[in-house]
């Protein structure tokens, strides 16, 4: 079997919680890897430049996936419990205030990764998770 066909296969047997989890950890490891030089920048210029490339990609996609959740959590056909999805909700535009933090040059990138976590922890099933 080829590495795409298995691929196709593993997507296909995924559940929407396991889809969840890889993307979250797939964008908060871009997030940890490339955001370290922007944290760890002392002038704007530094910032800018830590900004370009893979850390711009990995914020943007964090926006959007943050953005699709609060989409989802808006359906009337949501199941889960009204508290829980306006919680979220509120985490959507706190993550979408830190980012825009980040790309003035005041916020870090270590924010996000830190309410990235204890979702993925959370979809993992771990216990003593938040989110």
């Amino acid at each position: 079997m080829s590495v795409s066909a298995y691929k196709r296969v593993q997507r296909d047997l995924e559940s929407p919680r396991s889809v969840e989890r890889r993307i979250f950890s797939r964008i908060t490891a871009d997030l940890e890897t490339w955001g370290q030089a922007y944290d760890r920048a002392e002038t704007g210029l530094e910032k800018l430049s830590a900004l370009k490339g893979r850390l711009q990609v990995a914020l943007s996609e964090n926006t959007r996936l943050w953005a699709l959740l609060r989409r989802d959590l808006s359906e009337p056909d949501n199941a889960l419990p009204t508290e829980l999805k306006a919680s979220i909700i509120s985490i959507s535009m706190t993550v979408d205030r830190l980012t825009s933090g980040v790309l003035s040059g005041t916020g870090r990138v270590e924010d996000l990764v830190g309410i990235n976590r204890p979702f993925i922890d959370g979809l993992a099933g771990i216990s003593g998770a938040e989110g």
